[in-house]
């Protein structure tokens, strides 16, 4: 049979077969390539501008020189890195992303902490998702489609549903913490390849970073470095891609931070102190700031002694809050607000977290966990910006760039006007060259 095989080889009616597949395969690879152009021209044609906002949850702005990051590297190189970036207070996940979004302060956008009690509304808690009322200012993915651009937007805090009546095109929810980064990038570049009519102008996509393994380890362990690496292999992908389609006149990509991460080692119980002297009170708390909720107004003064008392914690009454924290808010704030600053934290480990670090302090004395939600100019609570692509002007990199100034920049990269409760500056360099 393999003889027969050879010998048909040699014979002219299959070498004519032949030709005529090579002749089609030649046809077939020419109308293919000339599909592939036809496509990168109608995107480049009629597309508008495209700008993808990447948030790296917890990436620190130093994290990156102790890293091997060859990703963010490029996007420093070619285009655009801060110093830092300044987070709104408290600098904690919740209200630095819905800064992000709306270009405001927690005390305009409604958003205080990850966790926070509304006296009419009840208990706002992260893990358990929420309702669009609570958020107060407009978005950038509602701005965005208000103005005629669509928007997609993938596990951003906030966009799980339309806001007071403004859906976005494309959105994925809800929130699922096993969700990879692998995905993300897939459906980022599925929605780049969309036709030009129906591809978001706007991207916004929530990631991993090394927010959980800055809690559990720390922010100077191994592992934070691991996470980092990983999360730059799959960014390095997403620019590989955008390489591949030659779209870089039209994207920008923006990799953002929210939050820096310190280490902790002493809690403070607000609960346990006021029920020591008898006084009964609602406390919630993140890991810098607590608000109490008094059972009994007639305890106000007394609370506010018994706290007093103890060293490194500051108290204020909540309708006298300091206007430079933006945290004010009527139905938010406790009858008393309660901050600390590191080591000192309101977390609570639980009975294994706190085991844990008591065998660890064992071989490695002085470690704790990890925490952020502090005063935002604390050089540990600086977060990261990146930007790369349309737009982009070379020169020097801002020193510093606030979290508020973001909604701005990315209205001015789209052309259209930032959230209305938006009060961030398009950031120096940022939008200003031409297509």
């Amino acid at each position: 049979m393999r003889r027969f095989s050879k010998a048909l080889g040699n014979c002219p009616a299959r070498e004519g077969r032949a030709n005529g597949n090579r002749a089609r395969s030649g046809w077939r690879g020419a109308a293919l390539l000339v599909f592939s152009l036809s496509l990168l021209a109608a995107f480049s044609a009629q597309a508008g501008p495209t700008v993808i906002v990447l948030s790296f949850d917890g990436l620190r702005h130093d994290y990156p020189e102790r890293s091997e990051v060859p990703a963010l590297d490029r996007m420093e190189r070619e285009g655009m890195r801060a110093g830092r970036m300044l987070p709104v207070f408290p600098s904690n996940t919740f209200p630095n992303h819905v800064s992000l979004a709306t270009g405001t302060y927690p005390d305009r956008h409604g958003i205080l902490d990850n966790r926070f009690w509304d006296r009419q509304k009840g208990l706002y808690n992260y893990s358990r998702g929420a309702d669009d009322s609570w958020l107060e200012a407009e978005p950038l993915w509602a701005a965005a489609e208000r103005q005629g651009v669509r928007a997609a937007t993938f596990f951003w805090v906030g966009s799980e549903q339309p806001w007071r009546g403004q859906a976005v095109h494309y959105n994925r929810a809800p929130f699922d913490t096993n969700v990879s980064e692998s995905e993300k990038v897939d459906q980022i570049l599925a929605w780049l390849d969309l036709p030009a009519d129906e591809r978001p102008g706007l991207i916004m996509s929530w990631w991993h970073g090394a927010d959980a393994e800055g809690h559990r380890y720390g922010p100077d362990s191994a592992e934070v470095v691991e996470a980092l690496e990983g999360q730059d292999a799959e960014l390095g992908r997403l620019l590989a891609e955008i390489d591949e389609r030659g779209v870089w006149r039209d994207v920008t990509l923006i990799v953002v931070s929210d939050h820096g991460m310190v280490a902790v080692s002493e809690p403070v119980l607000p609960r346990e102190l006021l029920g020591s002297e008898g006084i009964r009170a609602r406390v919630e708390k993140g890991s810098s700031v607590a608000h109490v909720f008094l059972n009994k107004s007639d305890d106000l003064a007394r609370a506010e002694s018994r706290l007093k008392e103890v060293d490194g914690l500051v108290v204020y009454r909540g309708d006298a809050l300091p206007p430079s924290l933006r945290i004010t808010h009527p139905q938010r704030n406790g009858d008393l607000v309660l901050l600390v600053e590191p080591p000192l934290t309101f977390y609570e480990p639980g009975f294994w977290a706190g085991a844990y670090l008591r065998v660890r302090n064992l071989w490695d004395p002085g470690a704790g966990l990890g925490m952020h939600g502090y005063d935002p100019k604390r050089p540990d609570m600086g977060a990261s910006f990146y930007a790369l692509g349309r737009g982009i002007a070379p020169g020097s990199p801002p020193d510093e760039v606030r979290s508020i100034d973001v909604a701005s920049t990315v209205a001015r990269l789209l052309g259209i006007e930032p959230p209305a409760q938006n009060e961030g500056q398009p950031i120096l360099g940022v939008g200003t060259t031409s297509d």
